[in-house]
């Protein structure tokens, strides 16, 4: 791992800075960030599974953040929260890889049967296939 070779090497930089550039800086701020935060910043290049970011989550709420000002019209509040359940329902099927509709579609036909909590945990999204949601013709 590259980064790892560097790691070390980058501290010793921004040790030897943070002594020499004023606290309330920016750079100053950027520095005592990086070094307050150290530790999280070695474990995140150990574990391969982790992103340097949350562009994903970011994006997927990027709806709720283009649609807050309209959710301010939406008559009750009983309904911003049916919005906001709908809006989520929709982005976590995005986010398992199933198209929206699809998903949709087969959770109002299947959660009336559902009568167990193993029922309903079985038709949320990161739970099912995206070749079993068919749509009959």
């Amino acid at each position: 791992m590259p980064f790892l070779t560097i790691l070390p090497f980058s501290k010793v930089l921004l040790s030897a800075r943070v002594a020499t550039t004023p606290p309330k800086s920016l750079f100053g701020k950027t520095i005592n960030y990086a070094l307050k935060q150290w530790d999280r910043l070695v474990v995140y290049l150990e574990d391969g599974r982790l992103r340097p970011d949350n562009n994903l989550a970011e994006n997927a709420i990027r709806p709720f953040a283009v649609g807050r000002k309209n959710w301010l019209f939406s008559g009750h509040p009983r309904g911003a929260d049916a919005s906001a359940t709908l809006y989520s329902l929709i982005e976590t099927a995005k986010a398992n890889g199933l198209e929206p509709y699809r998903y949709l579609r087969h959770l109002f036909e299947h959660l009336p049967a559902a009568t167990t909590d193993a029922q309903r945990k079985a038709l949320l999204p990161q739970y099912l296939d995206p070749c079993s949601m068919r749509i009959p013709a």
